[in-house]
């Protein structure tokens, strides 16, 4: 018995001093989710009876605090945009004592005018997602990808309302980028924003998502952005917006700044609205939105004291088009629109996101307040016609122009 105990007493001492040397040298090897030894990059959470338990790791990468997974899955699908539109050249332009007197020193104004952006690729046939003011008016577009490889690009259709534009290049084995589902984006998830920033080559900056559902900020007609700190320059315009899983998230397209640089708010379309306008764009040439021809307003506790309405959220409406289809459904100028197919609507820009959404030819259900009455009216929604004008950016907010 005597023998026995001492064997045990020496084990136990020697596995207490190899311990002791592996606590001294290698901590991390005692470090373990769920213990006291969390490490970063790794969140925590409480089962049923609150002792903390190991969640999902923030890193998806081998690395803890790393998103270089992430970085290298996306990575390969985004690719740089080189947009070369043609200006006008004048009858003298090749004289030289012309270009002297007329442009000095400086090159002829009939070289072709360069822009930079960024696109990605979404299918392995070619086509690629960017944004419409990337390419808009260029004669030539060129799309080089991070491996080397170049390509002109051919423009299958765009879409300003939206300020998108889906393109397709010739080339075999594409890398392309998986769709995220946005339905379940939240407040806080880390995201990252991959482009070419001021034409220095393929960048990664990481943030995290700041709000959801951002409208009224002028740049496009439809608006439903995802706000990012992630930093956004000028050259990111058309590039990836991804998870940490590398999945993509948006379509980067502004930022605002008084400086022209990022100070901190980006703007990114959705992943699910970029795909059903390139779906649009492929299969029928053109983007399929709802339209039922009123004058929309958004409503203040001004106006609604002033006509003494009963509602202090909605849209009033200014106008209706005569024999359209708000007309034909009994909608009147004074209404409120509240509820367009049983969803709330408290502004502009829900009542315009909510109409676009409705397929042409069917019948919606539109909530109005008319006085102190309030009513259901049926409406057969058309088809929306092409804008004639181009939404007015804001002059704080950049991305527009230039990439």
């Amino acid at each position: 018995m005597r023998r026995t105990w001492l064997v045990f007493s020496q084990t136990v001492t020697v596995m207490v001093a190899v311990l002791f040397v592996i606590a001294t040298l290698k901590p991390e090897w005692l470090q373990r989710p769920g213990g006291l030894g969390l490490p970063s990059g790794v969140s925590q959470g409480t089962d049923s009876v609150g002792t903390v338990v190991s969640a999902e790791p923030l890193a998806r990468s081998g690395v803890v605090g790393s998103y270089s997974a992430a970085a290298k899955r996306a990575s390969p699908s985004v690719v740089s945009i080189t947009a070369s539109k043609a200006t006008a050249r004048y009858p003298r332009s090749g004289d030289p004592w012309f270009q002297y007197f007329f442009f000095g020193d400086k090159q002829s104004r009939s070289e072709a005018q360069v822009g930079l952006g960024s696109g990605v690729i979404v299918s392995a046939d070619g086509f690629l997602l960017t944004n419409n003011h990337v390419i808009e008016g260029a004669s030539d577009i060129d799309v080089q990808l991070p491996d080397g490889r170049s390509a002109s690009a051919t423009v299958i259709g765009t879409d300003p309302d939206s300020d998108l534009a889906v393109l397709k290049i010739k080339l075999d084995r594409l890398p392309v980028m998986t769709f995220a589902k946005t339905d379940e984006l939240q407040v806080g998830d880390v995201v990252l924003a991959i482009g070419n920033p001021f034409g220095v080559g393929q960048t990664v900056t990481s943030g995290i998502i700041s709000a959801l559902g951002r409208d009224q900020l002028g740049i496009n007609t439809f608006e439903n952005f995802i706000q990012t700190d992630a930093a956004i320059n000028p050259g990111n315009s058309g590039g990836a917006l991804v998870d940490a899983d590398g999945n993509l998230l948006g379509i980067n397209t502004a930022i605002y700044s008084r400086s022209g640089g990022n100070m901190g708010i980006g703007f990114a379309i959705p992943a699910n609205i970029a795909r059903q306008v390139m779906d649009g764009l492929i299969n029928e040439g053109q983007v399929t939105r709802g339209w039922i021809g009123v004058e929309p307003r958004d409503l203040t506790a001004e106006i609604a004291d002033t006509l003494n309405l009963t509602v202090t959220q909605g849209v009033l409406i200014t106008g209706v088009l005569q024999n359209g289809p708000a007309s034909a459904g009994g909608m009147l100028p004074g209404d409120v629109v509240v509820k367009v197919g049983g969803q709330p609507v408290i502004n502009t820009a829900q009542l315009l996101n909510a109409v676009a959404s409705l397929r042409p030819h069917s019948v919606a259900t539109i909530g109005v307040q008319r006085a102190d009455k309030a009513l259901t009216l049926k409406v057969t929604v058309a088809q929306r016609p092409k804008s004639a004008v181009r939404t007015v950016p804001r002059p704080d907010i950049e991305g527009r122009n230039g990439g």
